[in-house]
């Protein structure tokens, strides 16, 4: 029994379910039957029909035909029992069948392999179910290839550069000089922050990053992250403006971890606003407070806006890698967001600037 398959296992369970009915129905029809029969005759007779001399060969003859009848009844119920449990245990093994076969083709490695529906509904839910889990897996192995793709790029400018140099400096095409060992050390410096960043973004979209979430006055925290970068800005160059209410309400949130978003956004925004204004603004509605940093800078296209949280990914594709970040800040940004309960958007339009803007919850009053 062990060793039966599912089709073999139902097939065999229906025919066993048919054979104790039908037992069942003959033993009791095989000794129950006739007494009924007698006591029918035992009836007629005190009606005043009188079937004494022919008792004995009715209930023979009523034996007979009812033992016939049974027969017949057993060949052709039995048979008829037997071919539809047949065709129902094919019918509900066979979609279990493919199932199993298009499971091994994905397993092999073809992940656009899906299952059908069915008109079974427990199959049908399993099916979609199976095509949810499909559809999260290659998206998975997607994002595997992409990030195994774009930290190759990554660390392939970085390392060329130093190779070239060292080669250079040891068999003395290049004279070594306080100019080369501070191009070399700022090669290493973003090999350093690329590998900080990978390593927090792969802490954050695992959720291990720790987010000790407390009340949160976010003005101040605001306010000097304007001036500490204020005074990073040469004059006559881009302004950066704070506006936020003085009687903002007070934030669920982890300070550092708001922080790191801020510098974030607004490093972005500076980068990207080389002339004009960058406002850091604040506000609450409903039960949530919403930070946003918001530029008159050169834009994120339409068909890019999409991608703006994807790591590596950058709006300006010909800028040089070392002003233009690691790729990785937005998509650190919105996992800490969401860490917090929150939610991150962004909105821009080509040559008229952008807009980032992340939710908090609002402490509760106790």
């Amino acid at each position: 029994m062990a060793k039966l398959g599912l089709r073999a296992r139902l097939f065999l369970s229906h025919l066993i379910v048919m054979i104790v009915g039908l037992s069942t129905l003959l033993t009791i029809g095989k000794f129950y039957s006739p007494w009924l029969f007698v006591l029918h005759l035992e009836k007629l007779q005190e009606r005043g029909l009188d079937v004494r001399y022919l008792r004995r060969q009715l209930v023979e003859g009523f034996d007979s035909a009812w033992s016939r009848g049974a027969f017949w009844s057993v060949i052709v119920g039995g048979t008829t029992a037997g071919g539809l449990s047949y065709l129902v245990s094919k019918r509900i093994v066979e979609p279990l069948i493919q199932m199993e076969r298009i499971t091994r083709r994905f397993a092999s490695g073809n992940l656009e392999e899906r299952v059908p529906r069915n008109e079974i509904p427990e199959l049908n839910r399993l099916a979609e179910s199976f095509n949810r889990m499909a559809a999260d897996l290659k998206g998975v192995e997607q994002r595997r290839r992409d990030l195994v793709g774009d930290l190759t790029h990554e660390l392939r400018t970085p390392l060329t550069v130093l190779e070239g140099y060292l080669e250079g400096l040891a068999d003395g095409t290049i004279e070594s000089s306080s100019d080369i060992y501070q191009r070399l050390a700022k090669e290493t410096t973003r090999l350093n922050r690329l590998v900080n960043d990978l390593q927090e973004l792969s802490k954050a979209e695992a959720g291990y990053l720790p987010i000790h979430a407390k009340p949160l006055n976010l003005r101040p925290l605001m306010a000097a992250l304007v001036r500490r970068f204020s005074d990073q800005l040469l004059e006559g160059g881009t302004v950066l403006r704070l506006d936020c209410s003085t009687n903002l309400p007070i934030a669920i949130a982890d300070p550092e971890r708001v922080e790191q978003i801020l510098i974030n956004l607004i490093g972005n925004a500076l980068r990207y606003t080389p002339d004009g204004t960058v406002t850091l603004r604040a506000w609450h509605q409903s039960d949530i407070i919403w930070v946003a940093v918001v530029d008159t800078g050169q834009g994120i296209s339409a068909e890019d806006l999409p991608h703006v949280f994807e790591r590596f990914w950058r709006s300006d594709r010909s800028r040089d890698r070392s002003s233009g970040g690691t790729g990785i800040g937005l998509a650190i940004s919105r996992r800490l967001v969401e860490l917090q309960k929150g939610t991150i958007t962004a909105e821009s339009e080509l040559g008229k600037g952008s807009t980032f803007r992340f939710s908090l919850p609002i402490a509760r009053k106790i």
